[in-house]
């Protein structure tokens, strides 16, 4: 009789079906039991510096008691109650107004979700319903990019151009659209690359027709397609393409929002405000589930003048969750109160500059980032760039050796073609030696895997 108790990874593997799933990926999973600052421990206690911020997300860093602790409080005063309307809670209402605060000037109010997917998905209900109470009903299209990250809900995929997280669950929703992203390094052709991503969208317009598009969505730093910064050119192009063409534009800044690119949100780079944004991941850092969409003052009108038989009928049984809303009010209360946004830029700096020594590594083709968010691209080698399939696994894998967990985004799947891109986002108060840290793990993790 075999009386040995099964390990918790064996419980694990029999009963928990993880996203990405596949068992051979699970084969030596990690678990995790304890988190604090920018550092992550496993049951056996090992520590691993958390070099992606677990998903872009855990901004504040791990182990912040000030967030159990509104969380607590809020659960004991008013654990759940319905935002549907004819009722609201103060931590959603509180919530909205300090997020419009510190957006974009010309939004207007927040819908709130339970995550980055479900918040695309809105935006996109809230384009189509805009443009049908503007009498356009047929403004229905949606273009993003290709390497665009907005999710694997139905549409959120269909949105998404990444292949592996569509080839087995298609057919794809009707009426999405992909066209070239400004991706510098990999753009076809001697032009700018923001121009050109721009002028793309452009030709997708003409040939589809104005008329049918409902709106433009984008990442303003594309996330988990590469860490892909765009020309300066891009987006102030992007706006007047489409303001000339009466299509809204949606920023998905699910990774991009509360700071970690160095402004509260990354638009703010190029000088432009969209129409709609997404958002989620660091507004709890992580710590509860919450998302959302704010809306241009133009789209809050038309919501709020609506009949009663056009009113917007969309719903979320958790939207406005008190309990989300006020941890996200005590997180945006740290952000605020350490300076996270400003420090986001200045330890970004030198997160950018530390990974720009890998270049003289032959393996590394570009190094690219914006505040703390860096992409290291793997080439065969520098001359051709020509992509390197299956490095990033490699460089992963020797990094989790040596104390260190990052992301690679498989490359090959194009337009156009790239390498294993190795990804970062360290939380926004990763100490100034663990930032050196990181580089000099990877940089030692490339050497040893190629």
């Amino acid at each position: 009789m075999n009386d040995v108790a099964p390990t918790l990874l064996d419980t694990d593997r029999r009963f928990l079906i993880h996203p990405l799933h596949h068992p051979k990926d699970h084969a030596s999973a990690k678990i995790f039991a304890s988190g604090s600052g920018a550092m992550l421990k496993t049951e056996d206690g090992t520590e691993y510096i958390d070099g992606l911020s677990c998903l872009w997300n855990v901004n504040v860093g791990h182990g912040r008691k000030e967030l159990a602790q509104a969380a607590a409080a809020q659960m004991e005063k008013l654990g759940y109650a319905s935002a549907y309307a004819g009722f609201s809670n103060e931590p959603a209402i509180r919530l909205a107004e300090r997020i419009v605060g510190l957006s974009y000037s010309n939004m207007a109010a927040a819908y709130f979700t339970t995550g980055g997917a479900e918040s695309n998905e809105s935006a996109f209900k809230f384009a189509r319903y805009y443009w049908k109470r503007m009498g356009k009903p047929d403004k229905v299209k949606i273009i993003s990019r290709s390497y665009g990250y907005h999710g694997v809900t139905m549409a959120a995929m269909s949105a998404t151009s990444l292949p592996g997280y569509q080839k087995m669950f298609g057919p794809m929703v009707p009426n999405f659209h992909q066209v070239l992203p400004p991706y510098p390094y990999r753009w076809p052709g001697n032009g700018d690359a923001g121009i050109g991503a721009a002028d793309a969208a452009e030709e997708a317009i003409l040939a589809h027709g104005a008329d049918t598009i409902a709106a433009i969505i984008c990442e303003p730093v594309m996330g988990a397609g590469g860490v892909i910064v765009p020309p300066p050119t891009y987006f102030p192009r992007l706006r007047e393409i489409c303001d000339r063409h009466n299509i809204l534009l949606i920023a998905d800044e699910v990774i991009t929002g509360f700071g970690r690119t160095g402004k509260w949100f990354a638009l703010g780079h190029w000088g432009i405000e969209p129409d709609l944004m997404s958002f989620a991941k660091g507004v709890t850092s992580g710590y509860v589930p919450l998302g959302g969409v704010l809306v241009s003052k133009r789209i809050h009108d038309v919501i709020e003048n609506a009949p009663m038989d056009e009113k917007f009928m969309h719903a979320a049984t958790y939207s406005g969750h008190p309990v989300c809303c006020a941890v996200a009010l005590a997180n945006i209360d740290i952000i605020e109160k350490e300076g996270l946004v400003e420090r986001a830029a200045v330890v970004g700096a030198r997160l950018q500059a530390g990974l720009q020594t890998l270049r003289s590594h032959p393996a590394v083709g570009d190094v690219r980032g914006l505040g703390m968010l860096g992409g290291v691209e793997l080439v065969e080698d520098q001359g051709s760039r020509k992509p390197a399939l299956g490095l990033g696994g490699r460089v992963v894998a020797e990094a989790g050796k040596r104390g260190l967990i990052l992301r690679q985004r498989g490359g090959g799947d194009g337009p156009p073609p790239s390498g294993d891109t190795l990804c970062l986002a360290p939380p926004l108060m990763t100490p100034e030696a663990t930032i050196d840290r990181i580089v000099e793990i990877l940089g030692d993790s490339i050497a040893a895997a190629a």
